[in-house]
């Protein structure tokens, strides 16, 4: 069991029975209680399905009860596939069908998200302890209740996420047990957590950063906390009152918590360590949460779901000056190989190009074999997953990101990366962040550009980044905001403010909503 997610958390039994394991709503799990707990799950839901083994939802949010719906899946041996209760009823139906799944796992969160499921016509058994559910329910029986995990071989799939699919079809992405244990495995060498710690825990079961609040913490005999969204205004008093050492967000956070006035130095100095990835990380940003929490230890990690969670890290130096205004990715875990790919497809020569990397967290393709041309290479008797990232090789500080391949543009025949305008944009005084999209135009595009911060004018903008950028890319249009929608996993949502860039383009300039830079506040 060692090397499998089942087994870390028994490694935290061992280390810490009787401390909790999970704070949620209110109440807290020991490790013990939280075992026994999926035990009886898992042997309820094996129980119910005699002589099959299918792949199992587990359909949760984050409250206190979704936490032992996952390890009981994850006990029960099966595949487990995590799915959000918020999203639409048939895109969690896509992933249902795509994935095998056979039987739902479901939490207090899920009852409208299984009446929704049941009314578009799926019955699967479900397992789901409050009851008053619909569909086909399995009794939840201690007479069934496991005697331990079962067992998993390292080649069998722990679980199975979904990203986002260019065609508008989720492509599901297969974690072995394998990819999870190389992974653990160097996350143990590399940090000290202990049964002393409690790990912050922002992320939705079905995005694959969770696995690292969850399994670092349970690894190590730690306690997780999930974050309320409402605590985020008060995360200070929060982190103080919940003892968080260790901290793990998108860097979106850092801009939210800013606005709400929790960056004042020292204000999370309990921090020891924070980790921040799924998105770029401004210096600026690292260097507001190191102050607010000056003995934090803090690394930008970065990986693609097809690379188990997280694939390399920077860590960065309070202080230190960097080139670019985005903090590096660092050095590739061990045991992987890097190959650079230029704009034909062939090796790299100038140490810039398209991130590829090859190794033991490499999943082993996607649900749909559909789903692999273009993504894999093969090259010198290794596979290698092409990331789509543009990045950058230095000597000090391991890789450099540089943005999406799918984020260039061309603007009046000149390739623009939106990330160099975004960059650009934040060296505006005044401005916190900003977020650039491109909007078609009479067969061409036009870039603009929404940021937080003040209310600067968008004649100011404009001058500023003529000074930095070709007269040709300078974005026709600036938007301020509160605050950047975000999507379900907390990233910028980039999609609804194309969307609403688009809509805006559309309204009367006599409205005050077009000109060269206009302004718009909310």
């Amino acid at each position: 069991m060692d090397g499998t997610l089942s087994g870390r958390f028994l490694r935290g039994l061992a280390l810490a029975p009787d401390r909790p394991a999970l704070r949620a709503d209110g109440a807290a799990l020991t490790y013990r209680e939280l075992h026994e707990r999926a035990l009886l799950l898992a042997g309820s839901l094996l129980a119910g399905l005699p002589g099959r083994k299918p792949a199992v939802g587990v359909l949760a949010g984050k409250g206190a009860s979704a936490y032992p719906s996952l390890l009981a899946g994850l006990y029960s041996g099966v595949t487990v596939v995590p799915l959000q209760p918020a999203f639409p009823a048939a895109r969690t139906r896509q992933m249902i069908e795509a994935a095998g799944v056979g039987a739902l796992l479901a939490d207090d969160d899920a009852l409208p998200a299984l009446t929704a499921l049941h009314e578009d016509g799926l019955d699967l058994p479900t397992l789901f302890a409050p009851g008053g559910q619909p569909g086909r329910a399995l009794a939840v029986d201690p007479d069934s209740a496991l005697k331990e995990p079962m067992p998993a071989r390292p080649d069998d799939i722990a679980y199975v996420l979904f990203t986002s699919g260019s065609t508008g079809r989720p492509k599901g992405v297969p974690v072995t047990h394998a990819n999870t244990a190389h992974y653990f495995s160097l996350l143990d060498e590399r940090y000290d957590f202990g049964p002393e710690d409690v790990f912050s825990q922002t992320f939705d079961l079905n995005f694959d950063c969770a696995m690292f609040d969850l399994f670092c913490a349970w690894g190590a005999g730690a306690t997780v906390v999930p974050v309320p969204a409402r605590e985020y205004a008060r995360l200070p008093r929060f982190v103080a009152e919940q003892g968080v050492s260790v901290w793990f967000s998108t860097p979106s956070a850092i801009s939210l918590v800013r606005r709400t006035g929790g960056l004042a130095p020292g204000a999370l100095s309990p921090l020891r360590r924070s980790f921040f990835a799924g998105e770029a990380l401004s210096c600026q940003d690292a260097e507001d949460w190191a102050a607010a929490a000056p003995g934090t230890v803090l690394e930008n990690i970065y990986g693609p779901t097809e690379l188990t969670v997280t694939v390399t890290a920077h860590r960065w130096q309070p202080g230190r000056r960097h080139l670019h205004a985005m903090v590096p990715i660092g050095d590739v875990h061990p045991g992987h190989s890097v190959l650079l790919l230029d704009a034909e497809g062939s090796p790299s020569t100038t140490g810039e190009g398209e991130l590829c990397i090859a190794g033991p967290q490499l999943t082993p393709g996607y649900l749909d074999p559909a789903d692999d041309t273009g993504r894999f290479l093969e090259r010198d008797g290794l596979r290698y997953y092409r990331t789509g990232d543009r990045v950058r090789s230095t000597d000090d500080d391991g890789l450099l990101y540089l943005g999406r391949l799918d984020a260039q543009v061309q603007v009046h025949g000149i390739r623009t990366e939106l990330a160099e305008v975004d960059a650009a944009v934040r060296t505006c005084p005044g401005v916190e962040d900003a977020v650039t999209v491109a909007v078609p135009v009479d067969g061409t595009v036009e870039l603009a550009v929404f940021h937080t911060g003040e209310p600067v004018t968008p004649a100011r903008l404009a001058r500023h980044l003529r000074e930095l950028l070709p007269a040709a890319v300078v974005p026709r249009a600036y938007h301020h905001l509160d605050a950047f929608p975000l999507n379900p996993n907390r990233k910028t949502d980039r999609r609804k403010l194309t969307s609403r860039a688009a809509a805006l383009r559309q309204q009367p300039a006599g409205a005050g909503t077009r000109t060269q830079g206009r302004q718009e506040s909310q």
